[in-house]
Protein backbone atom coordinates (compact mmCIF):
# COMPACT_ATOMS: atom_id res chain seq x y z
CA UNK A 1 0.00 0.00 0.00
CA UNK A 2 1.58 3.44 -1.12
CA UNK A 3 1.65 6.08 1.84
CA UNK A 4 0.00 9.47 2.04
CA UNK A 5 1.62 12.82 2.46
CA UNK A 6 -0.46 14.61 4.73
CA UNK A 7 -0.11 18.27 5.35
CA UNK A 8 2.19 18.60 8.73
CA UNK A 9 1.42 20.45 12.18
CA UNK A 10 3.98 23.64 11.87
CA UNK A 11 2.97 24.34 15.57
CA UNK A 12 0.56 24.54 18.49
CA UNK A 13 -1.64 27.39 17.21
CA UNK A 14 -1.33 25.95 13.54
CA UNK A 15 -4.20 24.54 12.08
CA UNK A 16 -4.03 24.40 8.24
CA UNK A 17 -1.43 25.23 5.62
CA UNK A 18 -1.67 26.74 2.17
CA UNK A 19 0.17 25.00 -0.80
CA UNK A 20 2.54 27.22 -2.40
CA UNK A 21 3.83 25.19 -5.50
CA UNK A 22 4.75 21.62 -6.06
CA UNK A 23 8.76 20.66 -6.41
CA UNK A 24 8.20 17.29 -7.92
CA UNK A 25 4.99 16.37 -10.40
CA UNK A 26 3.10 13.25 -10.60
CA UNK A 27 5.82 10.25 -12.02
CA UNK A 28 8.51 11.96 -10.26
CA UNK A 29 11.57 9.92 -8.23
CA UNK A 30 11.56 10.93 -4.98
CA UNK A 31 14.05 10.29 -2.09
CA UNK A 32 13.59 9.78 1.76
CA UNK A 33 13.36 13.70 3.19
CA UNK A 34 13.80 15.09 -0.02
CA UNK A 35 11.52 18.32 -0.37
CA UNK A 36 8.95 18.12 -2.82
CA UNK A 37 6.38 20.45 -1.97
CA UNK A 38 6.22 24.43 -0.46
CA UNK A 39 3.60 25.32 1.82
CA UNK A 40 2.63 28.33 3.89
CA UNK A 41 0.95 28.96 7.73
CA UNK A 42 0.48 31.81 9.22
CA UNK A 43 3.65 32.02 10.71
CA UNK A 44 6.24 30.56 8.28
CA UNK A 45 6.67 29.90 4.73
CA UNK A 46 8.96 26.27 4.36
CA UNK A 47 9.13 22.70 2.36
CA UNK A 48 7.98 19.97 3.65
CA UNK A 49 10.22 16.68 2.89
CA UNK A 50 9.24 13.25 1.75
CA UNK A 51 8.87 10.75 4.37
CA UNK A 52 9.47 7.72 2.32
CA UNK A 53 11.44 7.18 -0.65
CA UNK A 54 9.28 6.22 -3.84
CA UNK A 55 7.44 7.91 -7.07
CA UNK A 56 4.88 10.54 -6.34
CA UNK A 57 1.72 8.48 -7.73
CA UNK A 58 -0.81 11.16 -6.88
CA UNK A 59 -0.96 15.03 -5.92
CA UNK A 60 -4.59 15.10 -3.68
CA UNK A 61 -4.26 19.00 -3.23
CA UNK A 62 -3.60 21.20 -5.77
CA UNK A 63 -1.69 25.23 -5.53
CA UNK A 64 -2.72 27.84 -3.42
CA UNK A 65 -5.26 25.34 -2.23
CA UNK A 66 -5.36 25.18 1.85
CA UNK A 67 -5.49 21.90 3.96
CA UNK A 68 -6.50 21.52 7.20
CA UNK A 69 -3.53 19.22 8.99
CA UNK A 70 -3.39 16.21 9.17
CA UNK A 71 -5.45 15.79 5.87
CA UNK A 72 -3.62 14.16 2.56
CA UNK A 73 -1.76 16.06 0.15
CA UNK A 74 0.10 13.77 -1.74
CA UNK A 75 0.78 9.43 -2.26
CA UNK A 76 3.92 8.33 -2.55
CA UNK A 77 4.75 4.66 -3.40
CA UNK A 78 5.93 2.10 -6.42
CA UNK A 79 4.47 1.70 -10.02
CA UNK A 80 1.04 -0.50 -9.14
CA UNK A 81 0.63 0.16 -6.03
CA UNK A 82 -3.14 1.52 -4.63
CA UNK A 83 -3.09 5.14 -3.16
CA UNK A 84 -3.43 4.74 0.61
CA UNK A 85 -7.07 5.53 1.69
CA UNK A 86 -7.35 9.09 2.61
CA UNK A 87 -10.55 8.77 5.21
CA UNK A 88 -8.29 6.12 6.66
CA UNK A 89 -5.29 8.26 6.72
CA UNK A 90 -6.66 11.49 7.51
CA UNK A 91 -8.69 9.56 10.68
CA UNK A 92 -5.28 8.83 12.07
CA UNK A 93 -2.86 11.48 13.86
CA UNK A 94 -0.91 13.42 12.34
CA UNK A 95 2.63 11.92 11.95
CA UNK A 96 5.72 14.12 11.83
CA UNK A 97 6.88 14.45 7.72
CA UNK A 98 10.16 13.56 8.94
CA UNK A 99 11.15 10.90 11.64
CA UNK A 100 14.28 11.28 13.90
CA UNK A 101 17.23 8.77 12.74
CA UNK A 102 17.50 7.30 16.61
CA UNK A 103 13.72 7.38 18.16
CA UNK A 104 13.36 7.95 21.50
CA UNK A 105 13.35 4.77 23.53
CA UNK A 106 10.07 5.56 25.83
CA UNK A 107 7.48 7.93 24.05
CA UNK A 108 5.62 10.19 25.87
CA UNK A 109 2.79 12.53 25.52
CA UNK A 110 3.51 16.12 25.24
CA UNK A 111 1.59 18.60 27.77
CA UNK A 112 -0.18 21.02 25.45
CA UNK A 113 -0.38 24.48 27.09
CA UNK A 114 -4.05 25.57 27.12
CA UNK A 115 -4.83 29.16 24.89
CA UNK A 116 -5.44 31.78 26.85
CA UNK A 117 -9.07 31.47 27.28
CA UNK A 118 -11.74 32.33 29.98
CA UNK A 119 -13.68 29.73 31.51
CA UNK A 120 -17.21 29.38 30.76
CA UNK A 121 -18.73 28.51 34.25
CA UNK A 122 -21.70 30.94 35.27
CA UNK A 123 -22.07 32.77 38.64
CA UNK A 124 -25.62 33.75 39.69
CA UNK A 125 -24.24 36.63 41.63
CA UNK A 126 -22.41 38.05 39.57
CA UNK A 127 -24.90 37.69 36.86
CA UNK A 128 -22.34 36.55 34.43
CA UNK A 129 -19.42 34.18 32.99
CA UNK A 130 -16.19 33.76 34.78
CA UNK A 131 -13.11 35.09 33.10
CA UNK A 132 -10.17 32.85 34.78
CA UNK A 133 -6.24 33.70 34.63
CA UNK A 134 -5.07 31.82 31.91
CA UNK A 135 -1.75 29.09 31.52
CA UNK A 136 0.45 30.78 29.79
CA UNK A 137 2.89 27.80 29.69
CA UNK A 138 3.83 24.25 31.35
CA UNK A 139 5.63 25.65 34.17
CA UNK A 140 3.32 28.49 35.07
CA UNK A 141 1.39 28.37 38.10
CA UNK A 142 0.40 31.84 38.63
CA UNK A 143 0.57 35.72 37.42
CA UNK A 144 -0.25 38.98 38.47
CA UNK A 145 -2.51 41.69 37.04
CA UNK A 146 -0.44 44.59 35.93
CA UNK A 147 -3.39 46.77 35.32
CA UNK A 148 -7.31 46.58 33.20
CA UNK A 149 -7.69 47.72 30.15
CA UNK A 150 -11.35 48.06 31.04
CA UNK A 151 -13.49 48.89 33.84
CA UNK A 152 -16.61 47.72 34.92
CA UNK A 153 -19.82 48.84 33.14
CA UNK A 154 -17.59 48.81 29.79
CA UNK A 155 -19.06 46.51 26.70
CA UNK A 156 -16.46 44.60 25.62
CA UNK A 157 -15.97 42.63 22.53
CA UNK A 158 -14.58 38.73 21.33
CA UNK A 159 -10.91 38.68 21.59
CA UNK A 160 -10.65 42.71 22.81
CA UNK A 161 -8.10 42.90 24.81
CA UNK A 162 -9.43 43.76 28.69
CA UNK A 163 -6.12 43.44 31.14
CA UNK A 164 -2.78 43.23 30.98
CA UNK A 165 -0.91 40.39 32.86
CA UNK A 166 2.95 39.25 33.91
CA UNK A 167 4.41 35.97 34.42
CA UNK A 168 7.48 35.14 35.35
CA UNK A 169 7.91 34.69 31.20
CA UNK A 170 6.53 37.62 29.29
CA UNK A 171 3.76 39.96 29.81
CA UNK A 172 1.11 40.06 27.79
CA UNK A 173 -2.63 41.11 27.28
CA UNK A 174 -5.24 38.88 28.03
CA UNK A 175 -8.66 38.79 25.14
CA UNK A 176 -12.04 39.04 26.14
CA UNK A 177 -13.23 35.08 25.34
CA UNK A 178 -16.81 36.63 24.28
CA UNK A 179 -18.56 39.85 24.21
CA UNK A 180 -20.71 41.51 26.95
CA UNK A 181 -20.21 43.90 29.69
CA UNK A 182 -17.46 43.46 32.11
CA UNK A 183 -19.80 42.94 34.68
CA UNK A 184 -17.41 42.70 37.76
CA UNK A 185 -13.88 42.94 38.56
CA UNK A 186 -12.41 40.65 41.01
CA UNK A 187 -8.51 40.62 40.81
CA UNK A 188 -6.99 44.17 41.19
CA UNK A 189 -4.09 45.68 40.02
CA UNK A 190 -0.46 44.11 41.65
CA UNK A 191 -2.66 41.05 42.66
CA UNK A 192 -0.97 37.79 42.22
CA UNK A 193 -3.72 35.18 41.17
CA UNK A 194 -3.31 31.25 40.73
CA UNK A 195 -4.03 30.12 37.01
CA UNK A 196 -7.47 28.91 36.71
CA UNK A 197 -8.75 31.78 39.65
CA UNK A 198 -11.44 33.94 38.78
CA UNK A 199 -10.23 37.42 38.14
CA UNK A 200 -13.84 38.93 36.53
CA UNK A 201 -16.89 38.16 35.19
CA UNK A 202 -18.69 39.46 31.67
CA UNK A 203 -22.53 39.37 31.23
CA UNK A 204 -24.42 39.37 28.27
CA UNK A 205 -21.86 36.81 26.20
CA UNK A 206 -21.25 33.41 25.02
CA UNK A 207 -19.53 30.85 26.70
CA UNK A 208 -15.39 30.23 25.47
CA UNK A 209 -16.45 26.80 24.42
CA UNK A 210 -19.53 27.56 22.74
CA UNK A 211 -17.47 30.55 21.13
CA UNK A 212 -14.97 28.11 20.30
CA UNK A 213 -17.54 25.88 18.32
CA UNK A 214 -18.76 28.97 16.62
CA UNK A 215 -15.15 30.18 15.18
CA UNK A 216 -14.42 26.56 14.29
CA UNK A 217 -17.75 25.97 12.34
CA UNK A 218 -17.05 29.72 10.32
CA UNK A 219 -13.65 28.36 9.56
CA UNK A 220 -15.12 25.22 7.94
CA UNK A 221 -17.25 27.81 5.70
CA UNK A 222 -13.83 29.64 4.94
CA UNK A 223 -15.36 32.86 6.47
CA UNK A 224 -12.40 33.57 9.28
CA UNK A 225 -13.08 36.51 11.31
CA UNK A 226 -9.05 36.87 12.73
CA UNK A 227 -8.41 39.19 15.76
CA UNK A 228 -7.26 42.58 14.73
CA UNK A 229 -3.10 42.09 14.81
CA UNK A 230 -0.47 43.73 15.97
CA UNK A 231 1.46 45.74 13.78
CA UNK A 232 5.14 46.38 15.11
CA UNK A 233 5.75 50.40 14.42
CA UNK A 234 8.29 49.78 11.59
CA UNK A 235 9.58 53.86 10.48
CA UNK A 236 9.79 52.80 6.40
CA UNK A 237 11.72 54.83 3.77
CA UNK A 238 10.47 55.92 0.71
CA UNK A 239 12.68 56.01 -2.08
CA UNK A 240 9.96 57.21 -4.85
CA UNK A 241 10.56 56.15 -8.39
CA UNK A 242 11.76 58.53 -11.08
CA UNK A 243 9.45 59.39 -13.42
CA UNK A 244 10.12 58.37 -17.06
CA UNK A 245 9.25 59.88 -20.32
CA UNK A 246 7.68 57.04 -22.43
CA UNK A 247 5.38 57.40 -25.43
CA UNK A 248 1.34 57.84 -24.62
CA UNK A 249 0.07 54.11 -25.20
CA UNK A 250 -2.47 53.96 -27.39
CA UNK A 251 -6.06 54.48 -26.33
CA UNK A 252 -8.29 51.38 -25.31
CA UNK A 253 -11.52 50.22 -23.62
CA UNK A 254 -11.83 50.39 -20.53
CA UNK A 255 -13.62 47.14 -20.02
CA UNK A 256 -10.29 45.64 -21.69
CA UNK A 257 -8.43 47.44 -19.20
CA UNK A 258 -10.03 46.33 -16.39
CA UNK A 259 -10.58 42.69 -17.41
CA UNK A 260 -6.18 42.37 -18.05
CA UNK A 261 -6.30 44.25 -14.05
CA UNK A 262 -8.28 41.83 -12.71
CA UNK A 263 -7.04 38.72 -14.38
CA UNK A 264 -3.82 40.20 -12.92
CA UNK A 265 -4.86 39.97 -9.49
CA UNK A 266 -6.59 36.70 -9.23
CA UNK A 267 -3.08 35.51 -10.92
CA UNK A 268 -1.06 36.99 -7.65
CA UNK A 269 -1.20 34.34 -4.68
CA UNK A 270 -1.06 35.69 -0.60
CA UNK A 271 -0.84 33.96 2.06
CA UNK A 272 -3.51 33.67 4.85
CA UNK A 273 -1.44 35.69 6.96
CA UNK A 274 -0.85 38.68 4.16
CA UNK A 275 -4.31 38.64 3.68
CA UNK A 276 -5.12 38.76 7.62
CA UNK A 277 -2.88 42.29 7.84
CA UNK A 278 -4.68 43.65 4.63
CA UNK A 279 -8.11 42.74 5.90
CA UNK A 280 -7.27 44.47 9.25
CA UNK A 281 -5.36 47.52 7.59
CA UNK A 282 -8.43 48.27 5.69
CA UNK A 283 -6.01 47.48 2.72
CA UNK A 284 -8.50 46.87 -0.99
CA UNK A 285 -7.57 44.33 -3.05
CA UNK A 286 -6.62 46.56 -5.62
CA UNK A 287 -4.39 48.34 -3.48
CA UNK A 288 -2.91 44.81 -2.10
CA UNK A 289 -2.02 44.13 -5.47
CA UNK A 290 0.15 47.17 -6.27
CA UNK A 291 2.49 46.41 -3.38
CA UNK A 292 5.93 45.36 -4.56
CA UNK A 293 6.64 42.02 -3.15
CA UNK A 294 10.61 41.17 -1.76
CA UNK A 295 9.73 37.49 -1.56
CA UNK A 296 10.13 34.32 -3.87
CA UNK A 297 9.09 35.28 -7.56
CA UNK A 298 7.82 38.34 -6.41
CA UNK A 299 5.66 37.37 -3.67
CA UNK A 300 4.22 39.69 -1.06
CA UNK A 301 5.39 38.42 2.30
CA UNK A 302 4.49 40.04 5.72
CA UNK A 303 7.12 42.17 6.16
CA UNK A 304 6.21 43.56 2.86
CA UNK A 305 3.08 44.51 4.38
CA UNK A 306 4.07 45.65 7.65
CA UNK A 307 6.67 48.20 5.90
CA UNK A 308 3.92 49.40 3.41
CA UNK A 309 1.39 49.53 6.42
CA UNK A 310 3.79 51.73 8.46
CA UNK A 311 4.91 53.85 5.31
CA UNK A 312 0.86 54.62 4.95
CA UNK A 313 0.18 55.29 8.20
CA UNK A 314 3.50 57.81 8.58
CA UNK A 315 2.24 59.67 5.42
CA UNK A 316 5.09 58.42 3.27
CA UNK A 317 2.81 56.44 1.18
CA UNK A 318 -0.58 58.14 1.10
CA UNK A 319 -3.86 56.03 1.29
CA UNK A 320 -4.97 54.40 -1.74
CA UNK A 321 -7.70 55.78 -3.58
CA UNK A 322 -9.11 53.58 -6.83
CA UNK A 323 -7.91 55.52 -9.99
CA UNK A 324 -11.25 57.25 -12.02
CA UNK A 325 -9.62 56.08 -15.02
CA UNK A 326 -6.53 54.13 -16.09
CA UNK A 327 -3.54 55.77 -15.07
CA UNK A 328 0.26 54.85 -16.01
CA UNK A 329 2.22 52.90 -13.21
CA UNK A 330 6.21 54.21 -12.92
CA UNK A 331 8.68 51.70 -13.60
CA UNK A 332 10.20 51.34 -10.36
CA UNK A 333 7.77 50.53 -7.95
CA UNK A 334 8.62 52.55 -4.35
CA UNK A 335 10.90 50.82 -2.25
CA UNK A 336 10.76 50.03 2.02
CA UNK A 337 13.98 50.12 3.70
CA UNK A 338 13.53 49.30 7.85
CA UNK A 339 15.92 51.17 9.53
CA UNK A 340 19.11 49.22 11.00
CA UNK A 341 19.32 48.95 14.68
CA UNK A 342 21.18 51.48 16.64
CA UNK A 343 23.92 50.84 19.42
CA UNK A 344 22.30 50.31 22.85
CA UNK A 345 23.57 53.24 25.00
CA UNK A 346 24.80 52.38 28.60
CA UNK A 347 22.60 53.47 31.22
CA UNK A 348 23.43 56.84 32.82
CA UNK A 349 23.10 57.94 36.01
CA UNK A 350 23.31 61.33 37.62
CA UNK A 351 25.59 61.67 41.05
CA UNK A 352 23.52 62.44 43.59
CA UNK A 353 26.04 62.15 46.28
CA UNK A 354 25.06 59.24 48.02
CA UNK A 355 27.00 55.91 48.29
CA UNK A 356 24.67 53.78 46.74
CA UNK A 357 21.71 53.84 44.27
CA UNK A 358 19.17 52.06 45.01
CA UNK A 359 16.82 51.01 41.86
CA UNK A 360 13.55 48.91 42.49
CA UNK A 361 13.46 45.35 40.51
CA UNK A 362 10.52 45.83 37.84
CA UNK A 363 8.02 42.91 37.77
CA UNK A 364 9.80 40.97 34.59
CA UNK A 365 13.48 41.28 36.13
CA UNK A 366 11.70 40.00 40.01
CA UNK A 367 10.50 36.90 37.50
CA UNK A 368 13.61 36.18 35.68
CA UNK A 369 15.90 36.34 38.94
CA UNK A 370 13.28 33.90 40.44
CA UNK A 371 13.68 31.52 37.48
CA UNK A 372 17.57 31.67 37.52
CA UNK A 373 17.98 31.02 40.99
CA UNK A 374 15.49 28.15 40.67
CA UNK A 375 16.77 26.42 37.86
CA UNK A 376 20.12 26.52 39.61
CA UNK A 377 19.06 24.94 42.86
CA UNK A 378 16.98 22.40 40.68
CA UNK A 379 19.68 21.21 37.93
CA UNK A 380 23.10 20.62 39.26
CA UNK A 381 24.76 22.21 36.16
CA UNK A 382 27.80 20.88 34.20
CA UNK A 383 29.27 22.67 31.04
CA UNK A 384 31.05 20.65 28.44
CA UNK A 385 32.74 22.61 26.13
CA UNK A 386 34.24 21.61 22.05
CA UNK A 387 36.54 24.04 20.01
CA UNK A 388 34.40 23.87 16.26
CA UNK A 389 36.00 25.19 12.43
CA UNK A 390 33.35 26.69 11.37
CA UNK A 391 35.10 27.81 8.31
CA UNK A 392 32.69 25.87 6.02
CA UNK A 393 29.76 27.36 7.24
CA UNK A 394 31.10 30.64 6.99
CA UNK A 395 31.95 30.16 3.34
CA UNK A 396 28.41 28.91 2.85
CA UNK A 397 26.83 31.62 4.22
CA UNK A 398 28.71 34.35 2.24
CA UNK A 399 28.46 32.23 -1.12
CA UNK A 400 24.85 31.66 -0.60
CA UNK A 401 23.08 34.77 1.16
CA UNK A 402 22.13 36.78 -1.41
CA UNK A 403 20.75 33.78 -3.73
CA UNK A 404 18.80 32.16 -0.54
CA UNK A 405 17.04 35.56 0.08
CA UNK A 406 15.91 36.17 -3.31
CA UNK A 407 14.12 32.58 -2.93
CA UNK A 408 13.60 32.39 0.29
CA UNK A 409 12.35 36.18 1.20
CA UNK A 410 14.74 35.99 4.29
CA UNK A 411 18.58 36.34 5.24
CA UNK A 412 20.46 33.68 5.89
CA UNK A 413 22.05 34.24 8.87
CA UNK A 414 24.26 31.67 10.94
CA UNK A 415 22.11 30.55 13.62
CA UNK A 416 19.39 28.26 11.41
CA UNK A 417 22.44 26.80 10.20
CA UNK A 418 23.65 25.79 13.86
CA UNK A 419 20.10 25.09 14.50
CA UNK A 420 19.96 22.45 11.95
CA UNK A 421 23.33 20.72 13.03
CA UNK A 422 21.81 20.55 16.50
CA UNK A 423 18.54 19.22 15.74
CA UNK A 424 20.80 16.68 13.69
CA UNK A 425 22.33 16.01 16.54
CA UNK A 426 19.55 16.02 18.83
CA UNK A 427 17.43 13.12 17.33
CA UNK A 428 21.09 11.08 17.99
CA UNK A 429 20.81 11.85 21.43
CA UNK A 430 17.01 12.04 22.41
CA UNK A 431 17.88 12.36 26.76
CA UNK A 432 19.43 15.75 25.83
CA UNK A 433 15.92 16.41 24.59
CA UNK A 434 14.18 15.17 27.95
CA UNK A 435 13.08 17.07 30.71
CA UNK A 436 12.50 15.88 34.53
CA UNK A 437 9.67 15.34 36.68
CA UNK A 438 9.70 13.56 39.78
CA UNK A 439 11.59 10.04 39.32
CA UNK A 440 10.21 10.01 35.80
CA UNK A 441 12.33 10.94 32.52
CA UNK A 442 10.14 12.38 30.38
CA UNK A 443 11.74 12.24 26.80
CA UNK A 444 10.11 14.93 24.56
CA UNK A 445 9.49 12.89 21.08
CA UNK A 446 9.30 16.68 19.57
CA UNK A 447 12.26 19.23 19.11
CA UNK A 448 10.85 22.46 20.44
CA UNK A 449 13.98 25.08 19.82
CA UNK A 450 13.87 28.15 21.88
CA UNK A 451 16.67 30.90 21.37
CA UNK A 452 17.29 33.17 23.71
CA UNK A 453 16.85 36.78 22.71
CA UNK A 454 17.53 40.28 24.43
CA UNK A 455 14.06 41.96 24.32
CA UNK A 456 14.81 45.77 24.21
CA UNK A 457 15.63 48.48 27.19
CA UNK A 458 12.28 49.62 28.85
CA UNK A 459 11.97 53.03 28.11
CA UNK A 460 13.27 55.15 30.54
CA UNK A 461 14.20 51.94 32.99
CA UNK A 462 17.92 52.46 33.94
CA UNK A 463 17.83 48.21 33.95
CA UNK A 464 19.62 46.03 31.60
CA UNK A 465 17.32 44.36 28.68
CA UNK A 466 15.84 41.31 29.68
CA UNK A 467 16.39 37.79 28.58
CA UNK A 468 13.80 36.19 26.69
CA UNK A 469 13.05 32.95 24.85
CA UNK A 470 10.55 32.61 22.27
CA UNK A 471 10.18 28.98 20.60
CA UNK A 472 10.46 27.60 17.30
CA UNK A 473 7.28 24.75 17.47
CA UNK A 474 8.31 21.29 15.73
CA UNK A 475 11.90 22.92 14.14
CA UNK A 476 13.12 19.23 13.79
CA UNK A 477 10.11 19.24 10.68
CA UNK A 478 11.36 22.60 9.27
CA UNK A 479 14.17 22.99 6.01
CA UNK A 480 16.84 25.11 6.50
CA UNK A 481 14.38 28.05 4.96
CA UNK A 482 11.94 27.51 7.18
CA UNK A 483 14.10 27.46 10.45
CA UNK A 484 15.25 31.14 8.73
CA UNK A 485 11.98 32.56 8.68
CA UNK A 486 10.99 31.17 12.05
CA UNK A 487 14.04 32.59 13.44
CA UNK A 488 13.70 36.10 11.93
CA UNK A 489 9.87 36.11 12.94
CA UNK A 490 10.22 35.63 16.49
CA UNK A 491 13.78 38.24 16.76
CA UNK A 492 11.36 40.45 15.17
CA UNK A 493 8.60 39.62 17.38
CA UNK A 494 10.51 39.85 20.31
CA UNK A 495 12.59 43.07 19.32
CA UNK A 496 8.89 44.77 19.20
CA UNK A 497 7.47 43.32 22.08
CA UNK A 498 4.59 40.75 20.06
CA UNK A 499 5.58 37.79 21.63
CA UNK A 500 2.46 35.86 22.50
CA UNK A 501 2.11 33.10 25.42
CA UNK A 502 2.09 30.21 22.93
CA UNK A 503 5.38 31.96 21.36
CA UNK A 504 7.17 30.98 24.62
CA UNK A 505 6.13 27.94 25.84
CA UNK A 506 6.62 24.14 25.50
CA UNK A 507 10.48 24.08 24.86
CA UNK A 508 12.60 21.23 24.99
CA UNK A 509 16.13 22.67 23.77
CA UNK A 510 17.82 26.16 23.75
CA UNK A 511 20.70 27.97 22.20
CA UNK A 512 22.19 31.22 23.35
CA UNK A 513 24.28 32.90 21.35
CA UNK A 514 26.55 35.39 23.72
CA UNK A 515 29.25 35.30 20.66
CA UNK A 516 27.52 37.87 18.47
CA UNK A 517 28.22 40.28 20.94
CA UNK A 518 32.32 39.34 20.99
CA UNK A 519 32.43 36.77 23.80
CA UNK A 520 34.09 33.96 23.13
CA UNK A 521 32.77 31.62 26.16
CA UNK A 522 29.78 31.48 28.74
CA UNK A 523 29.05 29.13 30.82
CA UNK A 524 24.53 29.67 30.30
CA UNK A 525 22.27 28.57 33.28
CA UNK A 526 19.50 25.98 31.94
CA UNK A 527 15.67 27.01 30.96
CA UNK A 528 13.72 25.06 32.83
CA UNK A 529 12.31 22.21 32.30
CA UNK A 530 14.93 21.47 29.73
CA UNK A 531 18.05 19.41 31.13
CA UNK A 532 20.58 21.04 28.79
CA UNK A 533 21.19 24.46 26.83
CA UNK A 534 23.78 25.33 24.43
CA UNK A 535 26.18 28.17 24.14
CA UNK A 536 27.98 29.41 20.57
CA UNK A 537 30.72 32.05 21.01
CA UNK A 538 33.00 34.92 19.07
CA UNK A 539 33.85 32.87 15.76
CA UNK A 540 37.69 34.35 15.35
CA UNK A 541 39.95 33.46 12.70
CA UNK A 542 43.44 31.48 14.15
CA UNK A 543 46.53 30.29 12.67
CA UNK A 544 45.47 26.27 13.10
CA UNK A 545 47.19 23.35 12.67
CA UNK A 546 46.19 20.81 10.15
CA UNK A 547 47.18 17.26 8.68
CA UNK A 548 46.49 16.62 5.03
CA UNK A 549 45.13 13.39 3.10
CA UNK A 550 49.37 11.98 3.51
CA UNK A 551 49.31 12.92 7.18
CA UNK A 552 51.71 16.13 6.67
CA UNK A 553 50.91 18.84 9.17
CA UNK A 554 50.40 22.22 7.40
CA UNK A 555 48.92 25.46 9.40
CA UNK A 556 46.08 27.55 8.08
CA UNK A 557 43.83 30.53 8.98
CA UNK A 558 40.88 29.09 10.01
CA UNK A 559 37.44 30.52 11.10
CA UNK A 560 37.19 29.10 15.03
CA UNK A 561 34.34 29.02 17.71
CA UNK A 562 33.80 27.40 21.28
CA UNK A 563 30.57 25.16 21.76
CA UNK A 564 29.26 24.63 25.25
CA UNK A 565 26.86 23.00 26.45
CA UNK A 566 25.25 23.62 30.02
CA UNK A 567 23.71 20.16 31.15
CA UNK A 568 21.27 18.51 34.06
CA UNK A 569 24.28 15.90 36.15
CA UNK A 570 20.65 14.68 37.79
CA UNK A 571 20.42 12.72 33.57
CA UNK A 572 22.93 13.59 31.91
CA UNK A 573 26.25 12.25 32.94
CA UNK A 574 29.99 13.79 31.08
CA UNK A 575 29.98 11.20 28.43
CA UNK A 576 26.46 11.39 27.15
CA UNK A 577 27.06 15.20 27.09
CA UNK A 578 30.51 15.07 25.65
CA UNK A 579 29.10 12.56 22.43
CA UNK A 580 26.45 15.04 22.31
CA UNK A 581 28.75 18.17 21.79
CA UNK A 582 31.01 16.52 19.53
CA UNK A 583 28.37 15.24 17.10
CA UNK A 584 27.39 18.80 17.18
CA UNK A 585 30.93 19.65 16.21
CA UNK A 586 30.91 16.97 13.73
CA UNK A 587 28.10 18.51 11.64
CA UNK A 588 28.88 22.06 12.02
CA UNK A 589 32.72 20.95 10.23
CA UNK A 590 31.13 18.83 7.96
CA UNK A 591 28.68 21.16 6.51
CA UNK A 592 28.33 21.75 2.65
CA UNK A 593 24.19 22.96 2.82
CA UNK A 594 23.23 19.38 3.23
CA UNK A 595 23.03 17.00 5.97
CA UNK A 596 20.89 14.42 4.55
Amino acid sequence: MATNVVMPKMGESITEGTILRWLKKEGDSVQKDEPILEISTDKVDTEVPSPVEGKLLKILAQEKQTIAVGEPIASIGTNGEATAPAAKQAAEPPKPVVQPAVPPPAPAPVVQAPAPVAASSSNGQSGGQAVVMPKMGESIAEGTVLRWLKKEGDKVEKDEPILEISTDKVDTEVPAPFAGMLSKIVAREKETVAVGATIAYISGGLSASTSAATGRTEKRQEEPAPAPMPIPALQATVQPARPVAQPAPAPQPEDQVEARATQARNDRFYSPLVKNIAKTEGVSPEELSRIPGSGMGGRVNKNDMLQYVSARKSGAVPKYQAPSAPALQPQQPPTFTAPAPQPMPAPAFAASGEAVTIIPMDNIRQRIAEHMVRSVHTSPHVTSISEVDVTNIINYQKKNKESFEQRYGVRLTLTPIFLECMIKALREFPFINSSIEGNNIIVRNEINFGIAVAMPKQEGSPLPPALIVPVIKNADRLSLAGLAGAVNELANKARTKKLTPDDISGGTFTLTNPGMFGNILSTPIINQPNLAIMTTGAIVKRPVVKTDEDGNDYIAIRSMMFLGLSHDHRLIDGLYAVQFTERVKQYMEAFRGDLG
